[in-house]
């Protein structure tokens, strides 16, 4: 419950940021669905980096980056 969180702050937190940057540099308001669809984007951005980041630990984990002993037998 703990990671999810983290997860929707992160995500909020750059939202926001991207927002504010967004309006800095002379960019128009965002209206309701530039909003949405900007939370869209970040909240797919952050769950994909997230999920590759999980799979990547654990597949060093497990050990299937590891060389085999022997690569010439299949």
């Amino acid at each position: 419950m703990l990671k999810l969180l983290v997860f929707i702050c992160v995500a909020v937190i750059a939202t926001v940021a991207v927002s504010f940057a967004w309006t800095a540099i002379g960019g128009g308001p965002l209206g309701l669905h530039g909003l949405i669809a900007l939370s869209l984007g970040v909240l797919g951005t952050v769950g994909l980096t997230w999920a590759l980041m999980a799979l990547a630990f654990k597949s060093s984990r497990e050990g299937w980056d590891e060389r085999p002993d022997n690569p010439d037998r299949p």
